[in-house]
């Protein structure tokens, strides 16, 4: 139709969650030494130590990671 204005269709595209966390100058530094050593950001030594911690707490859901 002329003059109409229709948003272009575009594929939902599923976002992890994102949060924001505080840690101390010494764990902060901890997390930033062990993510260079490993060649890594510190986001993903913060999401491999919570994915471990929850795969202890409830083991049955060890095998049901998303992602």
């Amino acid at each position: 139709m002329p003059g109409s204005r229709r948003k272009p269709q575009t594929t939902r595209i599923s976002r992890s969650p994102r949060t924001s966390v505080t840690f101390p100058p010494d764990i902060y530094q901890t997390l930033e030494d062990l993510a260079k050593k490993k060649k890594v950001s510190v986001a993903w030594v913060v999401r491999d130590a919570a994915e471990k911690y929850i795969a202890e707490q409830w083991p049955l859901f060890a095998g049901s990671k998303n992602g």
